[in-house]
Order: C-alpha cells, then sequence, then structure tokens
C-alpha cells in the first residue's frame, strides 16, 4: 500500500483528495477486522502511540486508544489534569519531555488553536491533530464521511456526488463544522449550513458552502443527510442565546422538522448529545435514519486507518533516509 502524501495529520485544509480516499479506503478493511471474533492484527506491533490530551474527551480518547490497540501498539497516556502542565510547565517543554521517551505516533487534542503544528515542529514522531481550539478535528470528518459513504453505498473514489449535507447550530466555534464543511466539499457534496446569526462566522464562501440564518429554510425532501452540533459553551466569552429552550423553538431537530425529510435522511451528530436543545429524542434514537452510534463505531476503523498509513509513511521516510 502507498503510503500518504503528508507526515502528519493536522487538519483536512490542504488535504489532497488521494489522501482522503486512502485514509477511507483502508478504514474499510480495519473495518472487517472489527467485525471478527479477535478484533487484533499486529501492524504496529512494537510502536508506541502517545496520547496527550489536555482538554476533556469521551469518544475521541476511548476511540483512538482502542484504535492503537488493536494495531497491537503500547500506549502512553497523558492528561493535563494532575500532570505537570497543571504545575505549570509549557507544552513545548511538555512535548520536549515526551519526545525523548521516543514516541512513534503522537495523539493530540489541544484548547489552543494551532497546538498540533507546534508539536509537529517539536517531534519527531507523526502528529495526529484530535482537536485543536477552535479550529480543525480532521478524524472527526473523516469518520463522518466513512459513515455517510457506509450508508449511502459508495466507494471513496465515488465519493459523495450529488449528495446535500446539512450541518447546523454552533459554526462559528465548531472544529468538526469547519472540517467537515473542507472535508465534504472535497468529496463532492454540497454542503448547506445553518445557525444563528451569533452562531455563524462570516466569509464561509471559502469551504464552498451555502448558509442561512433559518434552519427551516434549508430542510426538505432533497437533503440526504443533517447533522446537527452541540453549542460550544466551553467556548462562549459572551451570551449567544436567551436562554436553551429559546434555542430550541429555531434550531432543534423536532420531530415536526424531521417530518419533513425524507425517510432515509441520514441523522447525525458527533456528541455529546444534548437531547431537547439540538435534537429531540425519538429523532437521536430513529432506529432507521440516525447513525449517530455508527459514527462511533466508525471512529476506531478510520482511525486505526489514519495510525497505521502514518505509520507506513514513517517507516517510508526513514527507509529513504
Amino acid at each position: 500500500m502507498s503510503a500518504l502524501a503528508v507526515d502528519h495529520l493536522l487538519g483536512i485544509d490542504g488535504m489532497k483528495l488521494d489522501d482522503a480516499e486512502r485514509i477511507l479506503e483502508t478504514a474499510r478493511s480495519f473495518d472487517e477486522v472489527n467485525a471478527r471474533a479477535l478484533k487484533k492484527v499486529p501492524a504496529l506491533r512494537g510502536r508506541t502511540v502517545a496520547m496527550l490530551f489536555f482538554e476533556n474527551s469521551t469518544r475521541t480518547r476511548l476511540s483512538f486508544e482502542l484504535a492503537a490497540k488493536r494495531l497491537s501498539a503500547d500506549t502512553l497516556n497523558f492528561s493535563s489534569s494532575g500532570s505537570s502542565v497543571s504545575k505549570g510547565e509549557t507544552l513545548r517543554d511538555t512535548a520536549r519531555n515526551i519526545e525523548a521517551m521516543k514516541p512513534d505516533l503522537v495523539v493530540v487534542r489541544h484548547q489552543s488553536s494551532g497546538a498540533p503544528w507546534l508539536l509537529a515542529n517539536a517531534m519527531s514522531g507523526a502528529i495526529v491533530n484530535a482537536g485543536d481550539g477552535q479550529h480543525e478535528h480532521p478524524t472527526q470528518a473523516l469518520l463522518d464521511a466513512y459513515t455517510l459513504l457506509q450508508r449511502f453505498g459508495r466507494t471513496p473514489q465515488e465519493g459523495l456526488k450529488g449528495k446535500v449535507v446539512v450541518i447546523v447550530g454552533d459554526i462559528a466555534r465548531s472544529r468538526v463544522a469547519r472540517s467537515n464543511m473542507l472535508l465534504l466539499t472535497l468529496l463532492g457534496a454540497e454542503v448547506r449550513v445553518a445557525a444563528p446569526k451569533t452562531m455563524l462566522p462570516a466569509a464561509l464562501e471559502q469551504y464552498g458552502v451555502s448558509t442561512s440564518h433559518r434552519f427551516d429554510d434549508v430542510i426538505g425532501e432533497d437533503v440526504d443527510a443533517v447533522m446537527m452540533l452541540r453549542i460550544q459553551k466551553e467556548r462562549l466569552s459572551a451570551p449567544v442565546m436567551a436562554s436553551e429552550a429559546d434555542y430550541a423553538v429555531g434550531w432543534c431537530l423536532s420531530r415536526q422538522r424531521a417530518a419533513r425529510l425524507r425517510d432515509d435522511c441520514l441523522i447525525m451528530h458527533p456528541g455529546p448529545i444534548n437531547r431537547g436543545v439540538e435534537i429531540d429524542h425519538d429523532v437521536a434514537d430513529d432506529p432507521a435514519r440516525s447513525v449517530i452510534l455508527e459514527q462511533t463505531k466508525n471512529g476506531v476503523a478510520v482511525r486505526m486507518a489514519v495510525l497505521y498509513l502514518l505509520a507506513v509513511k514513517r517507516a517510508v521516510t526513514t527507509e529513504e533516509a
């Protein structure tokens, strides 16, 4: 298998279509591994994956850890709570100390945009961005795209051409939205985004998407998937809504709004879900349309693919040197 063109996965911005297709195609192979009784392969035996999580995480952290273990890698787990960071150590000094332990791959989530780029310049291992501030969350976008392709019966090479995906919620502060806008348009989808004025940034035309300040204006029979986002309360510096109840009136994917969608329109959410605020209970749990738990499941295969392909690239680069 050919290696990726990049040494790190820092973001979707600038990613070549070939690399996106290669990751998604490789994920299909690891999806088969995850369906076996014995869910483990020796692909990264002898390699070490460092997990640097400076922000709280449940799904992403567990998914990456499981991905590394199913590839037979050793893992180093770091949490900023109770660590040297809480005692005043800088990110660069933390990186230099972990670098001394010589991990082969480093998965990092950080509250500051750009942190993975700093680590890429300070460490020799391949860096994987597991979410940086309000900037990007590339593996979330990849697992979302993989979920769509899987449900639509498309190969990565066929892409999402002709499919309409609507992203709704706190677009301004969502790294998930940013990475998805970049990747879904790269794969050929038509992307519409909708949010209150306080949650919709300017200049979104650079992403090739259409925008609206009314949820009801962007949903209908032509929509293939709706991705709901939570309000990023931890990133708010000032109020952006009167109340959650007020927000829900205009922006919750209610049963009434869901009834305007086709029966085969997919319902997505990266989690965690605030039920009754951005999505109703029965819509989130719709057995036919909701793929929320499939997104979680597919995250393991996609992250296995990312770790494996970056390790392959690292090995190729080392041999050439």
